[in-house]
């Protein structure tokens, strides 16, 4: 029987081959010996306890697992964790902290865009990557990035004014050229 929650054995049996990988995660260097068929989602949440990536759908038609991968969204569900060897994963735990909230996430706490939050990592993580290409988007680009991210919650309008109240904040801290 298989779940959503199902534990991944610590080590892979004798006949199941596994490969040795280093990626990068949160800053983190990281070397990992992993089964070929592990996806990047498990490997992230099980393998390393980072469970802000979550594993809704996986069929990439949810975004939930969406992760920062050599800073563009990648759904995580759809990657095997062999191929992330050599690469720089961001996930939501990588973006603040509790004492420091990164603008995005400030911006959803104080617009009020998320309720249950269980597309939120992902949401955020796609707005990062929005900002960091496009500082000033249109509400029109806003939807656009998050449109491979659903919300069964919100209806949106209060994520799209998160991330246009993020935009703003980040835009207002840069140090004025003289």
């Amino acid at each position: 029987m298989s779940s959503l929650y199902e534990v991944i054995p610590p080590a892979a049996g004798a006949d199941v081959p596994v490969r040795r990988i280093t990626i990068e995660v949160n800053g983190e260097s990281r070397t990992l010996d992993v089964e070929p068929r592990l996806l990047l989602v498990h490997l992230l949440r099980q393998g390393l306890n980072l469970t802000g990536t979550h594993s809704g759908c996986d069929t990439t038609s949810c975004g939930a697992c969406t992760v920062l991968f050599d800073g563009r969204p990648l759904k995580s569900c759809t990657m095997f964790a062999v191929m992330a060897d050599g690469h720089k994963v961001e996930t939501v735990e990588g973006m603040g902290s509790a004492s420091e909230l990164h603008p995005v996430q400030e911006g959803f706490k104080q617009e009020h865009g998320l309720q249950c939050g269980f597309c939120t990592p992902g949401m955020m993580l796609a707005a990062k990557a929005l900002l960091e290409r496009n500082p000033d988007p249109t509400e029109d680009e806003v939807r656009w990035a998050l449109s491979g991210n659903l919300c069964r919650c919100t209806g949106y309008q209060n994520i799209v004014k998160s991330v246009l109240w993020a935009a703003e904040k980040m835009r207002n801290d840069q140090p004025q050229e003289a």
